[in-house]
């Protein structure tokens, strides 16, 4: 077996999320703690490192390849390297290990990056949308969107982002991806006016959110060219492997308060090295 990336003495198993922690329990003591380091480096290096963090995603699997969140974060780590072969082969295992569609919005993805957005469709409609998350929900619609831009239709594009949490005027923690696509797409249709808009209040929206805890605080900002913060307000969101999701993911919780942005409409989108006898189960 060939030795994984070296993990520093510093990082132990602590510096893994709790709920992905729990899922190594049946695991060896040994073994699950030497996961857990891996899975760490793995959520550490996503952002600044993608290569590095799949190394460490695919020296977990070696050791725990049965194990839903190892194989999600092979999935998350194989898609920011851009081998969406793998983050598809990698997200069905999950999803059946699992049980879940947390990560559905990277599946449709992961399609459109093999060169399949009409099977990307199909893998988004296949899914009630009602039972999902609301991260996982507009994160979807995001997707499904650019499947729709994919096939050269930006008007039905532009539908798909049509969706409750579309709100101009308050910003949640998936607010400036949102409002972003949009962006995007009026930009594709040639509305270049509106889609500034729709930029301006991402921007907004993304400054105000990474200003405070939007877990406690909720944001007045009276002027779209600076954002105000309440002085009690002072926090940072935390980085990691999120509850629900239990992979490398930026953690917010969107059910709490929201940042609330005022814009003027004139001011304003090869499968891993891990237990090969999952490889059959991933072809099916």
């Amino acid at each position: 077996m060939p030795a994984g990336p070296v993990v520093p003495d510093e990082i132990t198993a602590r510096d893994l999320n709790g709920a992905a922690r729990n899922e190594l329990k049946t695991l060896s003591k040994d073994n699950a703690e030497q996961v857990a380091r891996h899975l760490a480096m793995a959520a550490l290096h996503i952002d600044d490192d993608p290569a590095l963090a799949h190394e460490h995603a695919l020296a977990a699997s070696r050791s725990a390849g049965r194990i839903a969140v190892v194989r999600e974060t092979v999935a998350i780590t194989a898609y920011a390297v851009g081998d969406f072969a793998l983050a598809l082969r990698e997200l069905r295992t999950f999803r059946r290990i699992s049980g879940r569609d947390d990560q559905i919005a990277l599946m449709v993805d992961s399609e459109r990056g093999v060169g399949r957005p009409d099977r990307a469709l199909e893998v988004g409609r296949a899914v009630d949308r009602a039972a999902l998350p609301t991260d996982v929900r507009v994160e979807l619609a995001i997707a499904m969107s650019g499947a729709r831009l994919d096939l050269g239709q930006p008007d039905r594009a532009l539908q798909e982002l049509d969706i409750p949490e579309l709100d101009p005027d308050t910003a949640y923690p998936w607010s400036p991806g949102l409002f972003a696509a949009r962006a995007a797409v009026l930009e594709e249709l040639g509305d270049i006016d509106e889609a500034a808009k729709w930029q301006r209040r991402a921007d907004v929206a993304e400054a105000a959110i990474g200003a405070v805890d939007a877990d406690t605080e909720t944001i007045e900002v009276d002027e779209i060219d600076e954002v105000e913060i309440d002085d009690e307000a002072d926090g940072e969101s935390e980085a990691g492997f999120d509850d629900e999701a239990g992979a490398v993911d930026e953690h917010v919780d969107d059910q709490d308060a929201a940042a609330s942005v005022s814009a003027d409409d004139s001011d304003a989108d090869e499968a891993p090295a891990s237990d090969r006898e999952d490889g059959a189960e991933d072809r099916a």
